[in-house]
């Protein structure tokens, strides 16, 4: 439309110049995230090992290794998923396909996205007012993961909802036509073949998960654990806030750089390898459910 009046000529030039200011900024994103994996990796591959992987840290977190730190992550971002996902979905397919849209719907959605901006650190003093002291739960693995579960469920309830808005209407007509009540329609056609973009938002939301904070110092976290988490109402490390320890509180702080830099990396390991077994998932999904 804006285009109009331009020759053909000029509307290509436009054309070429769009692409390539788009193309050069796409580069100059993947070269700053190139640039920061690389420093991490040459960083914190010195302190890959081993017994770095397995070990108890040990000598005020110097030496050793990092293990209860993975295993807490572990626990954490996965417990996370299984509040956040059958909630989200359960709040996605009820805006989606349930609730009469008008004022109010539009009114809950502008809640989700906005909740979905709110800082992390909000998040963590709210599960530590409620989970943490309220709910008696207090410092321990239940209390983080109920706390990252509220964090990441705006996440989830929005990619849910619009990969189900997304789904053809045919289908909605065609399984109704055939006999099939609303919620057969919904559990055997609309959501098998939404299910793929809705694992989308379970993705972003795990790496989220994984790789925060101030949620997780303030609700479940503890600077050092002799043992392995074996209950829900235990304390655990995770490789977040053993980074920040590392870099803030250690006795050697310079001494401990590449400890750092080979948490974070691990850290960077785990959130990839869980988003990459997820989307292995949504893409058999896919391959599967083609429509």
């Amino acid at each position: 439309m804006f285009l109009i009046g331009y020759s053909k000529e000029a509307r290509k030039k436009r054309d070429i110049l769009a692409t390539t200011v788009i193309v050069a900024l796409a580069g100059f994103i993947l070269l700053v995230l190139a640039s920061l994996l690389i420093y991490i990796l040459v960083q914190g591959i010195s302190a890959i090992n081993w017994e770095f992987l397995t070990q108890f840290p040990r000598e005020s977190m110097t030496k050793g290794g990092i293990l209860p730190a993975i295993v807490g992550t572990l626990y954490l971002a996965l417990g996370s998923m299984v509040i956040s996902i059958p909630l989200g979905f359960g709040a996605a397919i009820y805006l989606s396909e349930y609730a009469k849209q008008g004022a109010l719907v539009s009114i809950i959605r502008l809640g989700v996205a906005n909740l979905a901006g709110v800082p992390s650190v909000v998040f963590g003093l709210f599960g530590l007012s409620l989970f943490v002291t309220t709910f008696g739960f207090g410092r321990s693995l239940l209390s983080g993961c109920l706390t990252l579960g509220l964090l990441t469920l705006p996440t989830v309830t929005a990619a849910a909802e619009e990969a189900l808005r997304q789904t053809p209407a045919s289908f909605r007509e065609a399984a109704l036509a055939l006999g099939a009540n609303r919620f057969q329609a919904i559990r055997q056609v609309i959501l098998p073949a939404a299910l793929p973009g809705m694992l989308t938002g379970a993705i972003l939301a795990l790496g989220r998960a994984a790789g925060e904070t101030a949620p997780i110092t303030l609700t479940s976290a503890t600077s050092f654990s002799p043992s392995l988490p074996d209950s829900p109402f235990n304390e655990a490390m995770a490789l977040t806030t053993h980074v920040y320890n590392l870099a803030t509180n250690g006795a050697n702080i310079a001494g401990t750089k590449h400890l750092q830099f080979g948490t974070s990396l691990v850290l960077m390991a785990i959130v990839l390898g869980l988003s990459l077994a997820a989307v292995v998932l949504r893409a058999r999904l896919r391959r599967s459910r083609k429509w």
